[in-house]
């Protein structure tokens, strides 16, 4: 369990980050988020969860 607040809390951190070095860039992008469609949204969403979770088990068997 301490493993995935860990986890959260360093999505967190990192996403913190790139609003606070690039403010406008991320202004640009929310907006354009906001113009995809929902299927759009879906297959991103799903595809982000997969790479994780492959990056994840990637991490976990080579360490």
């Amino acid at each position: 369990m301490s493993e995935l607040l860990t986890a959260l809390a360093l999505a967190v951190a990192l996403e913190g980050v790139i609003y606070a070095l690039f403010p406008e860039s991320m202004r640009r992008f929310m907006l354009h988020v906001l113009e995809m469609s929902d299927n759009s949204l879906r297959v991103a969403g799903m595809f982000a969860a997969v790479v994780g979770v492959a990056a994840i088990a990637v991490l976990r068997l080579s360490f």
